[in-house]
């Protein structure tokens, strides 16, 4: 059972991403051409150290080398993080990040159902 807090510190870090990884993929433009990053969840550890964020990357076909380059800058992340939340967190959270499976989910329901 999560509490209040886990809930609110969830939606500011997701936030607070979303507007990071805006930036992020206009800078990785020019690796990968018409990249799309969304923070579709973010779970936070009990203690609050910890963040899980589950990514959905579009086009799917640069997702793994995409979550290579994010889990590289991951130490860079978590500094803009901390700087955009200085103010209302005392720690900030350790970040892992998880490539979010339900479009795989979706994808796959999506072909059973045209299989009927």
């Amino acid at each position: 059972m999560q509490t209040t807090r886990q809930q609110k510190i969830e939606r500011l870090i997701q936030k607070d991403l979303s507007d990071i990884f805006l930036h992020y993929a206009r800078s990785l433009y020019s690796q990968f051409h018409g990249i799309l990053i969304s923070v579709s969840e973010v779970r936070v550890s009990p203690d609050l150290a910890i963040a899980h964020v589950y990514l959905s990357i579009y086009p799917q076909k640069d997702a793994q080398a995409v979550m290579e380059q994010i889990e590289a800058d991951t130490h860079r992340l978590r500094g803009e993080l901390g700087n955009l939340e200085r103010h209302q967190l005392r720690i900030i959270p350790e970040l892992h990040f998880h490539l979010d499976p339900t479009i795989d989910r979706l994808e796959h329901i999506d072909q059973l159902l045209h299989e009927q």
